[in-house]
């Protein structure tokens, strides 16, 4: 049987503004420049230049602000802009956003990273003699490889993704020589296909010596005797003696496991730079935020569209009335975008300003055993945005201190108790992990077991499992593999 009701349901809705806030908050200082470019490019409304746009007095800016007076008086926008028809009642002052800080000028410094590795690698491409088809299949595989330098793709799919997606016609011979040819580039070992290719590779660019064979040897015939770190089983099969396996070992462990990082283990092909969105500067014993100003030029709303508003309050033709629409709805947009961009200068410089108060030991002197757990929740409660608010401005952040350059990610973990009940950071855990494994006897390594009480000697109660946790977030291997002849 079918039943009629009324049910009431409460919905949260986001404004505009809410939503352009948000997207605004995440991005970092060159993304939030190029937006502002586009923004300029899409609302004509909006004016960039340093007289607010033509200079006859009649199209100087209007005042956002003035504008929502009269709409919060019952007024509409072109209530507004008619009350400045006589010239000389239009306000000196114009709109415009202080979305930085007191630095005046005009650019910042920015930090290169070095060349990326695909451009790298394609740059050597160009100078082989090789033909346009060649050439087109060449370029796909470096399009192919992993960040660390690795083609993790059979030659069969490549061959499938050359036709369907490139449109180019190849076979598994042709794709497996193009990527022999890369695998003489540089870094040595980029292009291989398993961490044994990778190893080998590098191994075959060395001059040849005893050890460097023998090495090739090793990893071509006993790889995973080798692994597993079965040294006496290889001395015996090869008859070699202790000390041929110590310079052997010494040869392999010179040898790079991601020749990809050796470009920069950290290049983004969206953003060759680093521009930290903050400054602290440590002066007379004051920490001084700023916020500097980089290419994000000032926004304000050019005074010519008043009159476009003001004519058709008097015309009945519709051309007018359909212009005056389209302009209202171009003033919307820029007001919402011009009062995001201020409500993102506050939320981020109140977020930077609660982490700094958080960590005020740590921006003084730069010693990270001085950095106190911290998580979001913590930064969220000092300044009364949502976790999530947080989150985004942490997000590809970074701050220029006097002591390097930061990422905002870095300054938070989580803690743990020591001994006295104090709560320690994670990351102050991790490097006394660190140095007691750098300090350990290499030939009778330390176990989980035994590091759990090490650190225990030192004050820091940690279970087995966080200690197998961090070890691996370490990148440190287990006692077994870290054992030395």
């Amino acid at each position: 049987m079918l039943k009629q009701g009324l049910e009431q349901k409460q919905i949260q809705k986001l404004s505009p503004l809410q939503i352009q806030t948000i997207k605004l908050i995440e991005l970092p200082v060159q993304e939030l420049e190029q937006r502002v470019r586009d923004e300029l490019n899409d609302n004509p409304v909006l004016d960039d230049s340093p007289q607010g746009g033509d200079s006859d007095d009649s199209q100087r800016d209007v005042s956002i602000s003035e504008i929502e007076d009269k709409e919060n008086s019952g007024g509409s926008a072109e209530d507004a802009y008619s009350s400045y028809s006589d010239d000389d009642s239009i306000p000196s002052y114009n709109l415009h956003i202080n979305n930085y800080g007191k630095d005046e000028r005009p650019e910042y410094n920015t930090f290169s990273v070095r060349q990326s590795f695909s451009q790298s690698l394609m740059e050597q491409l160009g100078f082989r003699n090789l033909g346009e088809h060649q050439r087109t299949v060449a370029a796909f595989i470096i399009g192919s490889l992993d960040d660390d330098g690795y083609l993790r793709r059979d030659i069969e799919s490549l061959v499938d993704d050359l036709a369907f997606r490139a449109n180019v016609e190849t076979d598994a011979a042709e794709v497996e020589a193009m990527l022999k040819i890369i695998q003489d580039f540089e870094p040595a070992g980029v292009g291989a296909r398993n961490l044994r290719e990778c190893l080998i590779l590098q191994l075959e660019d060395k001059k040849s010596t005893p050890p460097v064979e023998n090495a090739i040897k090793i990893l071509k015939d006993h790889f995973d005797d080798f692994s597993n770190r079965h040294f006496q089983k290889i001395m015996n099969r090869l008859h070699l003696t202790g000390d041929d396996m110590k310079d052997i070992l010494r040869e392999i462990q010179k040898l790079n496991p991601s020749p990809g990082g050796q470009i920069d283990d950290s290049y983004d092909d969206r953003a060759q730079q680093i521009v930290p969105d903050f400054r602290l500067d440590y002066q007379d014993g004051e920490l001084i935020l700023t916020m500097p100003r980089f290419s994000i030029p000032e926004l304000r709303i050019n005074r010519k569209y008043a009159d476009i508003l003001e004519n058709s309050r008097y015309s009945n033709e519709r051309s007018q009335k359909e212009a005056a629409t389209f302009v209202k709805q171009k003033i919307d947009s820029a007001k919402w975008f011009i009062e995001a961009l201020k409500q993102r200068q506050n939320t981020l410089e109140s977020t930077m300003g609660a982490i700094i108060d958080y960590q005020r030991e740590f921006f003084t002197d730069g010693d990270e055993s001085h950095l106190k757990p911290m998580v979001l929740k913590d930064i969220a409660e000092k300044t009364g945005f949502d976790i999530s608010t947080i989150s985004r401005v942490v997000n590809s952040k970074y701050i220029e201190t006097h002591f390097g350059i930061y990422p905002l990610k870095y300054f938070f973990s989580e803690g743990l108790e020591n001994k006295d009940g104090e709560e320690v950071s994670t990351r102050e855990i991790k490097k006394v992990l660190r140095d007691c494994v750098d300090h350990e006897d290499k030939h009778n390594p330390l176990t989980d077991d035994e590091l759990v009480d090490a650190l225990g000697a030192k004050g820091y109660k940690v279970a087995r499992r966080t200690i197998a946790k961090y070890r691996a977030q370490l990148d440190i291997a287990k006692a077994r593999l870290r054992r030395e002849l």
